[in-house]
């Protein structure tokens, strides 16, 4: 499939070429030289990426997010929401054996709907990375990567580091994009941001691992802006995680569209007054152009701004205020011995940023329960923590846990905005003896500024792993995401994931 889309390319090329010859020698007065554009100094970006661009701290953090993705989509591959989505791709197209499917075994899907169904997995249980400004970078990223290595010949197969390189470069183009927008820095209200700079990291990454020319990766990039955006109503619900599986297929599409000569426009990523490009994402979209990687003053934003992990699969947020009712269970277990009775509980106030989506007093579903200040905070003063077991349906349904939820209370600090950078979160209980025990927490442990120990990160990957593959293979792809950097082809960690 490569030589032919390889051969379409090249064709496509020359072509282009020997009609620019032909015009040039009738043009009489010599053109100017276009000036550069924030879309055309994108895509220079991404053509222009190699490997000694990425520095030791750049590649550790990639590896730690190939890992923990990988990880979350092994277990979601569990999922029902997974299962509906490789069920539909497997009735409703053609069967095309190229590209693996996280957690079945023999089961092959085309590159993109593979990468679609890998990228529905990664998202399935909200328990993959989280940016800042806010956004789950790696899900759209990597399932379209690894459907592309997949499907590559085994004489062909990117070398570890190409693999590395081009995951980096789609990360980054997430985090350029948002940082044209102070809006995008806080938690969202319109479009889930996956669906929108994610579409585009994977068309980047793609585009990179396909070594396209600056006009095709400037193509990819806009073809994807028109495949992008997926509305907030549909967080905490079955279908958010069809934005991550659609960023990383969608994306795919893009780069491989472009690759075959189709073109976009080119200032899709420019401000152009009375035509909306990507600004059509962000009101406050001020864009200016990628710096050039051989300047002195560029760096890769993974390198200053690391990423957050998550220690259960729920919306970020929820990680500020289970921690912080996880200091009052301890307080409160010390105090009465034993397990906590909602009998003790008079009242629970709980002190969160304003966010409409993940205010649900009584969740209903799994999904709901993922989107839940108060289910989190309940969870954690019951049990001291929450866990993946938190969410199946017989935790859900704990007499014990709603009376728990009928007791809340939420407020809305003026200092608590809806920012991942600069949230807390804050528990009080007033107990029917008339005490008050109270928990905070300003940054919790898996945050970008309290970030995983490798150690944990590895514990986090075995549980998640190990719920489809044997130990064996556990530790064999952990073995390969770290050596990673190091293999002349992936074609081990593809091995692994077969």
């Amino acid at each position: 499939m490569l030589s032919t889309l390889q051969r379409s390319t090249r064709h496509l090329s020359a072509f282009s070429a020997s009609r620019g010859l032909h015009k040039s020698a009738l043009d009489v007065v010599e053109r100017p030289a276009p000036e550069e554009t924030v879309t055309s100094s994108f895509g220079k970006f991404i053509q222009n990426v190699q490997p000694r661009h990425l520095s030791p701290t750049v590649l550790q953090r990639s590896k730690r997010m190939v890992l923990d993705s990988i990880g979350v989509g092994l277990l979601g591959s569990t999922t029902d929401v997974f299962e509906l989505a490789l069920q539909h791709c497997q009735h409703m197209y053609a069967p095309d054996d190229v590209s693996f499917v996280y957690g079945r075994q023999g089961v092959k899907l085309s590159p993109t709907l593979a990468a679609f169904v890998n990228g529905v997995a990664a998202h399935s249980m909200d328990f993959d990375d989280t940016w800042h400004p806010a956004t789950h970078p790696s899900g759209a990223v990597l399932p379209s990567l690894l459907a592309i290595s997949d499907m590559l010949q085994n004489s062909s197969k990117p070398s570890g580091l190409d693999f590395l390189t081009a995951f980096s470069v789609g990360i980054e183009i997430q985090g350029r994009l948002m940082r044209f927008s102070s809006e995008a820095h806080n938690i969202p209200k319109r479009f889930h941001p996956p669906s929108v700079v994610g579409t585009l990291g994977s068309a980047a990454a793609c585009a990179r691992l396909l070594s396209l020319d600056r006009n095709q990766c400037s193509n990819a990039l806009a073809i994807a802006a028109s495949l992008a955006g997926a509305p907030m109503a549909n967080a905490a619900t079955q279908s958010k995680p069809l934005h991550i599986g659609n960023a990383s297929r969608l994306g795919l599409e893009a780069a491989l569209l472009a690759s075959r000569g189709l073109e976009a426009s080119p200032l899709v990523l420019d401000a152009v007054p009375g035509v909306a490009g990507f600004s059509a994402f962000y009101e406050d979209y001020a864009p200016h152009p990628i710096t050039s990687l051989e300047e002195e003053e560029h760096s890769f934003l993974i390198e200053t701004q690391d990423i957050a992990f998550k220690r259960f699969p729920a919306h970020l947020g929820m990680h500020w205020i289970a921690d912080a009712a996880a200091v009052v269970h301890k307080t409160l277990v010390g105090l009465k011995g034993g397990s906590v009775s909602p009998n003790l509980v008079q009242d629970i106030l709980l002190r969160v940023p304003l966010s409409k989506y993940i205010n649900r007093p009584f969740p209903e579903t799994e999904h709901q329960a993922r989107h839940s200040f108060q289910f989190n905070a309940c969870t954690a003063l019951l049990d001291g923590e929450v866990t993946v077991e938190s969410f199946h349906p017989e935790a859900l349904q704990r007499p014990e846990l709603h009376a728990l939820l009928s007791r809340v209370r939420v407020e809305h600090p003026h200092d608590n905005p809806a920012n991942f950078n600069i949230m807390y979160g804050e528990v009080e209980v007033t107990l029917v003896s008339g005490d008050v025990l109270r928990g905070r927490c300003d940054t919790f442990y898996g945050h970008w500024r309290n970030p995983l120990s490798q150690e944990s990160l590895q514990k986090k990957f075995r549980s998640n792993a190990g719920a489809v593959l044997s130990n064996e293979r556990v530790e064999r792809l952990i073995e390969a995401v770290e050596d990673l950097d190091r293999l002349d082809d992936c074609k081990p960690l593809l091995a692994q994931l077969q």
